[in-house]
């Protein structure tokens, strides 16, 4: 087991595959240049591979894949195919561009649940928002996704006086389609621009949708980061991931491994733990993730310790959110 210094188990690993991106969200990737990580600082696959059976023999059970966009990578399928291979549930999260191109690779890997990210269901709104137009062939990939009958999810970040106004279309969306909508407070991180009146919190996004359906709170389960609620009568449900104002941390069990490498305890956390070098020079790695797990801070990386009306988030030291891995 790899535990930390509360007693969490951490079972659950997040890989990224890469920052790149063919999106340019700002609350993601803020600026339009931007300083990719060179191809050689980034895990190869067989690295990739050797890293996540050292997590699996250790405990892990589920595997994230994540990036930027992991579907850029050209290797990706070779990387999604080899994972395939592990003994854990294997899911990813993506924009969707290319589903199309890589569902054979992500069915014979035996990938259930795939990850939508999708801030609006307005195509102007998608081209201001990820500066790229592309919002059809999105909505036409997670089509074909629940045509085969997959598990989509679809990861919509809520930001005062952008989309918030979009909920209720959202939640309509499930009414006719087996999807799980999850609205997630808007998060400060390294060049976002974030601010407290962007945030759309856990309770004025259940009192927008409470103006026009009833819903009713689903228990769900152990490490879950969401809130899950149902409406009678739709054939999808809605979750609200409350990170800013009602954090999960007391029952966390993930692990973040960036795309060059480097284990974070805590999407928040200030610090990272080289395991790539570790791994190239023949050094034991279990300890270096053992050691890192261990020092976990016991909220949110030990920064985000006050109200978020008062946070300053130019204080917060941590990565942007692309070079984490979403």
């Amino acid at each position: 087991m790899i535990a930390d210094s509360f007693g969490r188990v951490h079972d659950y690993l997040r890989i990224s595959l890469t920052d790149n991106c063919n999106f340019r969200c700002f609350y993601c990737m803020p600026e339009e240049e931007y300083d990719f990580t060179p191809a050689s600082r980034l895990m190869q696959p067989e690295e990739i591979l050797q890293l996540a059976k050292i997590f699996v023999a250790h405990g892990v059970k589920k595997i994230r894949l994540t990036g930027g966009e992991p579907l850029v990578r050209k290797d990706a399928a070779e990387i999604i195919l080899a994972l395939g291979q592990l003994p854990v549930e294997l899911v990813i999260t993506t924009n969707g561009t290319r589903i199309a191109e890589i569902l054979p690779t992500l069915l014979q890997a035996g990938i259930k649940t795939i990850n939508i990210s999708l801030d609006t269901l307005q195509p102007e709104k998608f081209l201001l928002i990820t500066r790229r137009d592309l919002f059809h062939q999105v909505r036409s990939n997670i089509e074909l996704l629940l045509q085969h009958k997959l598990i989509v999810k679809i990861n919509m970040v809520v930001m005062k006086g952008l989309n918030e106004e979009e909920i209720e279309d959202f939640i309509l969306w499930t009414k006719h389609h087996p999807l799980q909508i999850r609205f997630i407070e808007f998060m400060p991180f390294s060049g976002n621009k974030w601010t407290s009146n962007k945030m759309f919190s856990l309770q004025e996004i259940l009192a927008s949708i409470a103006k026009d359906f009833a819903y009713i709170p689903v228990k769900g389960d152990a490490h879950d980061t969401a809130k899950h609620f149902m409406i009678p009568g739709h054939q999808g449900s809605f979750s609200i991931i409350s990170t800013m104002t009602a954090p999960f941390c007391s029952t966390c069990n993930r692990m973040r491994l960036t795309a060059d490498g480097k284990l974070k305890n805590c999407l928040f956390s200030d610090g990272e733990t080289d395991l790539l070098t570790a791994l190239r020079n023949n050094q034991e790695v279990l300890p270096l993730i053992q050691a890192s797990i261990w020092a976990k801070k016991k909220e949110l990386g030990g920064q985000l310790n006050t109200h978020f009306e008062k946070l300053d988030a130019a204080a917060i030291h941590n990565r942007s959110m692309i070079t984490i891995g979403g």
